[in-house]
């Protein structure tokens, strides 16, 4: 999500339609929103929100031994703006457990408070930047280590996390598991025109849709499915 922009467009690449199934209700209104991090060292959230743009994902934190420079001034920034905003963890499955993971996050800005803007926490799980695409890990125990995460962040937080990634990254490390749609907000990377058409594992359909590496402002585009409503309820528990 936040490494090199030319190996993540040409990952995101896979994601075209699945042949075992193709599911989308998206809805015709919408919401710009946008992630960043410390590649984007100084951001115009005043101009993005004169824009429209209404929300925004930051980055946080990577394992358990980083975490991103910038993200205090850019949650500043986001919400000097009056921009709902949020963290995002870079999982590597491979480097430790995830609920040292989860905590590590949670230590380090990736909480939720009943302050009306702030979003849940994101964890953000793909292509491996640095090796194996599935960190070495069988499509069980990959799921197991997403479900303990999952688990740990809504023990602490009493919310559910968000979690980013690509159809063809779950279909391939995961089996396409299902299991997590009911609960888990999907933010789907999909660099296209058009709405993604192909859902990966048991999600109805996405809440947020990251359609592009390259935001006006600087970092990713993501669109939030739904109004301005849909973004409210989300920061507020709904």
């Amino acid at each position: 999500m936040k490494f090199s922009a030319l190996t993540l467009a040409a990952a995101i690449g896979l994601t075209q339609a699945h042949p075992r199934h193709s599911k989308h209700w998206a809805r015709a209104d919408s919401v710009q929103g946008f992630d960043i991090s410390h590649y984007q060292e100084t951001f115009d959230f005043a101009g993005a929100y004169a824009a429209g743009a209404r929300f925004c994902m930051i980055k946080a934190t990577e394992g358990t031994t980083y975490t991103d420079p910038s993200f205090g001034d850019h949650y500043q920034g986001a919400t000097d703006a009056s921009i709902f905003r949020g963290a995002y963890h870079f999982a590597l499955p491979d480097s430790s457990s995830a609920t040292e993971q989860a905590q590590y996050f949670l230590d380090n800005g990736g909480g939720w408070t009943a302050d009306n803007r702030t979003l849940p926490g994101m964890l953000d799980i793909e292509y491996n930047p640095y090796g194996d695409t599935c960190y070495g890990l069988a499509a069980e125990d990959m799921v197991a280590w997403v479900q303990e995460f999952v688990d740990a962040y809504q023990s602490s937080t009493g919310r559910y996390p968000m979690l980013y990634t690509t159809a063809d990254w779950w279909s391939t490390c995961t089996g396409d598991a299902a299991g997590f749609g009911a609960t888990v907000p999907l933010v789907l990377a999909a660099y296209s025109d058009s709405a993604p058409s192909t859902i990966p594992g048991d999600w109805e359909t996405y809440t947020i849709w990251q359609n592009s590496n390259e935001y006006e402002f600087g970092g990713d585009s993501d669109i939030f499915n739904g109004g301005i409503d849909g973004v409210q309820r989300l920061v507020a528990g709904a």
